[in-house]
């Protein structure tokens, strides 16, 4: 059966719903009929950047029993806006496009479908998902329907966190990113995807939504031409089935911000 715009919209009217009623179900119930899939990494020291990036640093600034004699814990944290599991706002590779601040939250939320690609990048590691793999996809599963974010399984999730599997290459510094080697999304599937499918949104499980040799980045940018932004570094995709589910992707709030730590999650039926 084809997925079209009223499937989508119905989507979307189930998850308002099911938030309209969290003040009032018992926890036993609020996800009874859905599995909550976590789709973010831990930031920790382990955390993959991008070669040129520094990695995350947590500074304990106190931690232990106060003199009035109850616990007190703050801590202190660094990161660049691109790094982990995050979101790539608009603004990144298009100038005056929406910053991570002036995403609608209708873009970041709502029915989502999945691509599974990891045979294609068994064999080639630099894979770049296709227009055909789409149409693939929806000759099984249906016509992608406008306003769907799409999510792309390339199976790179499994390197996490080695860097060197992961990012094809385990070196710092401007060098090293000609070095990079890992899957990602073709920039003519990238148009097809905005022009052809009107999506909100896309992401995957790789370090940039442009596969590793990229230099100049056309995958970002065609995207990020027509606002949509995308999501990397993204966890726990083959966990996913190929419809049917809901993403809420929120980042952190950051005014002006071209990118921004995101903690994702899918509503999965059971």
């Amino acid at each position: 059966m084809e997925i079209n715009s009223s499937t989508a919209l119905r989507g979307s009217l189930i998850l308002i719903v099911a938030l309209m009623t969290v003040a009032c179900a018992p926890p036993t119930d609020l996800f009874r009929d859905r599995i909550v899939v976590d789709l973010s990494y831990s930031y920790n020291a382990a955390t993959i950047y991008w070669p040129t990036e520094d990695g995350f640093l947590l500074k304990r600034e106190a931690a232990g029993i106060t003199e009035g004699g109850y616990w007190y814990a703050a801590n202190r944290f660094r990161s660049a806006e691109h790094g982990g599991t995050h979101i790539d706002a608009p603004e990144h590779f298009a100038h005056d496009q929406w910053t991570v601040d002036e995403i609608p939250l209708e873009t970041l939320v709502g029915p989502a479908v999945l691509l599974d690609v990891h045979v294609q990048v068994e064999a080639d590691p630099d894979y770049q998902v296709t227009i055909g793999d789409f149409e693939t996809w929806e000759a099984q599963n249906g016509k992608i329907p406008n306003g769907t974010i799409v999510l792309i399984h390339t199976g790179f999730g499994g390197h996490w966190p080695d860097r060197a599997r992961y990012l094809g290459t385990a070196e710092f510094g401007p060098e090293a990113v000609e070095k990079l080697h890992f899957p990602g999304l073709a920039p003519s599937a990238a148009k097809w995807l905005v022009e052809e499918r009107r999506i909100h949104a896309v992401g995957l499980d790789t370090a940039s939504i442009d596969h590793g040799p990229s230099l100049l980045f056309e995958t970002h940018r065609a995207l990020f031409a027509a606002n949509v932004p995308a999501f990397e570094n993204l966890a726990n995709l083959h966990r996913l089935p190929a419809r049917g589910f809901i993403v809420v992707a929120l980042p952190m709030k950051i005014e002006g911000g071209s990118g921004a730590p995101l903690r994702a999650i899918a509503l999965v039926p059971h």
